[in-house]
């Protein structure tokens, strides 16, 4: 087809990554949409393309015009838009997509975690931390601080470490240093971390947290749940403006690698705003961006400070930057730390009371009106929800909002909705909730482990994603990068979704294998489902004309190979707005 179709025209071949580019040598108008005589800026043919629209799953080529889909449909077709300026792709019979959507991820934090700070493995063994510590401590002489992680949630129940803060001590040097655990919920602190913050034997646990003492002595052993951790980090060094613009820089490279055209940053604190607006208006953020903006974290009996949410937005917001979004921390996480907030309790453990069931930070009323303010103003908002107790809360406080204001349209998302009592399932379909899952996390791990070590039996019973889907129930799905996860690659999560087991082959079993739903919803999940929760639906998550021109070029097709071989795919090509952005 091409071969005739150039000589025909007298078209230039270029081979580019493997793809064939085909530029115009003489012009070529034909007449689209009536009497709108246009062509295409690119024209992408000849291949395996799934649009995400049920009037027209599948084509076989795309024309793209002023960063928009111009037509699709058959190959010969659309090769009838090219002009003397057309870029022609062929697709060689490659599988092509939307853009995807990771709906939850701390992707700046992730990228700061590459680029600035001490980095080790989850799995990492005592003896690798302390090789990695001290290593960090040679390179920034400078530095009075050692700042990274992050460690596994078993931790310290899989090594008989007697004092974590002096264990640190030993390959710190004179250096303060703070590492968090795999969850993002727990930190690690050695002794002059603890003294340049004040964190002493006499301080007082904060309410939603625990300083981990010595039984003999009271004093702070450097652990710090849920809380707690709080006390330390409102105290550390924060990055530069720099320093957070490169981490931006280097969160949308890594995004667009990996096939990612929006994405939803669940935590976006002040200076995180800003690096975002600072990178898209000097053109470089080729991503649709939701900022959820930051609230505090911990125990609140308050109400949130509504107006100054209200100047963030209106202050940071620019044009690939939603910031129409607001975080809520409601719990911890239901792992070693038992912070979760659970409706039956924990097994029991030396360092908590009988019948303990984890931590809820902010009381049903106080969410209710919080809920209602936002929705009045016309925020989304996502709140931390860990455990079955606190999904419950949640979803009371969001039934009282939009009966108070009138609005259904908000879909409010409960993140980490992993345990959800089966009388609350048809509750998020008929409040218009979303259940905002971790799929990267369905499979046998050393955090799952700690999970069940945490919270029995039951704790086999994480995620029940195919009973919210057969209620109708809104379902979202994200990377939580850098928790828990190593990168932001989504076709982990699509694996796991889809087998319930380790794609990365390094834990036997499977997750509660009888939830695992099909790559079709999967794949819609994240893209015509991701779209809405960044509130881009009408703009991007499919190929339709008129929709942004963001789509993904893979090496193979998902439905012709095995669901064990998904986390290998590779993405040769993502275009965002029309732009090739990412070129393998």
């Amino acid at each position: 087809m091409i071969t005739s179709f150039t000589k025909s025209l007298g078209l230039k071949l270029l081979q580019l990554g493997g793809l064939a580019l085909v530029f115009g040598a003489n012009g070529m108008n034909l007449a689209v949409a009536g009497d709108d005589l246009r062509t295409a800026d690119k024209i992408l043919y000849n291949g395996q393309i799934y649009t995400m629209e049920t009037d027209q799953p599948q084509v076989e080529a795309v024309a793209i015009r002023d960063g928009k889909f111009l037509a699709l449909g058959a190959t010969e077709e659309m090769q009838k838009l090219a002009g003397a300026n057309t870029v022609l792709i062929d697709l060689k019979g490659r599988m092509a997509l939307p853009g995807l959507n990771d709906g939850h991820s701390h992707p700046t934090d992730g990228a700061i975690a590459d680029l600035f700070s001490c980095k080790f493995e989850f799995s990492a063994t005592p003896k690798e931390i302390a090789r990695s510590l001290t290593d960090c401590v040679k390179k920034n002489p400078e530095s009075d601080w050692i700042i990274g992680g992050r460690w596994d949630s078993n931790f310290f129940e899989n090594h008989d470490i007697a004092s974590p803060r002096e264990w640190l001590d030993q390959y710190s040097g004179d250096k303060a240093v703070y590492f968090s655990d795999d969850s993002g919920h727990n930190g690690w602190a050695n002794t002059k971390a603890l003294e340049l913050v004040g964190i002493t034997a006499d301080t007082p646990d904060p309410t939603g947290g625990k300083i981990v003492r010595d039984p003999e002595t009271g004093m702070p052993n450097g652990l710090l749940l849920e809380e707690a951790q709080t006390l330390m980090e409102s105290r550390l060094p924060d990055w530069t403006d720099a320093q957070y613009q490169a981490a931006v820089r280097e969160m949308v490279r890594l995004a667009n690698r990996y096939g990612i055209t929006g994405i939803k940053d669940a935590n976006a604190r002040d200076p995180i705003l800003k690096a975002y607006q600072a990178v898209d208006q000097a053109g470089d953020l080729s991503l649709h961006v939701a900022a959820s903006i930051s609230t505090p974290y911990g125990h609140r009996e308050v109400p949130l400070d509504y107006d100054r949410i209200e100047t963030l937005r209106d202050q940071y917001a620019s044009d690939h930057v939603d910031t129409r979004f607001v975080k809520i921390f409601d719990d911890g996480v239901p792992t070693a730390s038992r912070t979760a907030a659970m409706l039956a309790p924990y097994l029991p453990h030396d360092h908590f009371p009988d019948d303990f069931r984890g931590l809820l930070h902010v009381d049903e009323a106080t969410l209710a009106q919080d809920l209602t303010e936002l929705e009045k103003r016309g925020f989304t908002v996502k709140i931390h929800t860990a455990g079955d107790r606190s999904v419950r809360v949640a979803l009371n406080a969001i039934e009282k909002a939009h009966h108070a204001t009138g609005r259904f349209d908000l879909r409010h998302e409960l993140a980490h909705a992993g345990y959800i009592d089966p009388a609350d399932i048809p509750r998020f379909r008929e409040l218009n909730a979303v259940a905002d899952l971790s799929p990267y996390l369905w499979h046998p791990s050393p955090i799952i482990q700690s999970v069940l070590d945490a919270v029995g039996e039951r704790g086999k019973y994480y995620w029940p994603i195919r009973d919210l889907l057969a209620a109708g129930a809104p379902v979202l799905a994200g990377s939580d990068w850098p928790a828990a996860v190593p990168s932001l690659n989504p076709w982990i999560g699509i694996e796991a979704m889809v087998t319930r087991r380790d794609p990365y082959g390094k834990t036997p079993g499977a997750l509660w294998p009888e939830q695992a739903i099909s790559l079709d919803q999967a794949l819609r999940i994240f893209t015509v489902e991701g779209a809405k929760a960044l509130r881009r639906e009408t703009l991007t998550g499919s190929i339709r004309v008129g929709k942004s021109a963001d789509m993904i070029v893979l090496d193979r097709n998902l439905y012709a190979i095995s669901p064990e071989d998904i986390a290998e795919t590779t993405v040769e090509m993502t275009l965002f707005a029309g732009e090739v952005v990412h070129q393998q």
